[in-house]
Formats: structure tokens, C-alpha cells, sequence
């Protein structure tokens, strides 16, 4: 299991800012270790982003995308809501963490 997000959302006027810090090593499939075999790609592969129940965001994430990628964005909501942030990687593996927008 991956290691925590850490999911910041504050609200401004009717918009909620919400910003994501995802840890993962984001393997492109194109380096090689020291003996010269490539190492296999790994990678979050989707994303969802839902407040209080709703969907705000969904993506699609590739090889290309740096490690421990950082994502912000914004959508009109309120102060109290339920931010939900889950991502599953190429491997499978999942992580969801949440937050209160304040």
C-alpha cells in the first residue's frame, strides 16, 4: 500500500481550491537498473475526486507523469464538504484518503 496523500482543500467564495500531493514512484517503463534490465512501468493510471458523494474530477494518468505527482484544481462547492480522492496504479494497487474542505 502506498503511502498517505496529502489532500489540502479550502474554500473561497463558493469555490473549493483543492490541492493533491499523491506518493508513488511513478515507474515509466523506460529506465534501466544497474544490470541493465529495464524496470517495468508502474503507475497511477486513474483518478476520482468526489465531494460529498458527487464526482468533481476523474482522470487518466500515464508514463509520462513525474513522481510523487502533485494535482490542483477547483470546483464550486462550500466549506464542510467531503472530499474523497482514490487512485488505482497500473499494478492494481489502491489508495483513498479524504478531507474536509475548510
Amino acid at each position: 500500500m502506498a503511502d498517505p496523500m496529502r489532500v489540502r482543500a479550502a474554500e473561497n467564495g463558493g469555490i473549493v481550491d483543492v490541492k493533491i500531493l499523491m506518493k508513488h514512484d511513478m515507474e515509466s517503463g523506460q529506465r534501466k537498473d544497474a544490470s541493465g534490465k529495464t524496470i517495468p512501468a508502474w503507475f497511477i493510471s486513474t483518478i476520482n475526486v468526489k465531494a460529498n458523494g458527487k464526482d468533481v474530477l476523474n482522470g487518466q494518468f500515464g508514463p509520462a507523469v513525474s513522481k510523487d505527482p502533485f494535482l490542483n484544481f477547483k470546483y464550486k462547492g462550500a466549506k464542510g464538504d467531503k472530499i474523497v480522492v482514490s487512485w488505482v496504479d497500473s499494478k492494481g494497487d489502491k489508495r483513498t484518503d479524504e478531507a474536509t474542505a475548510s
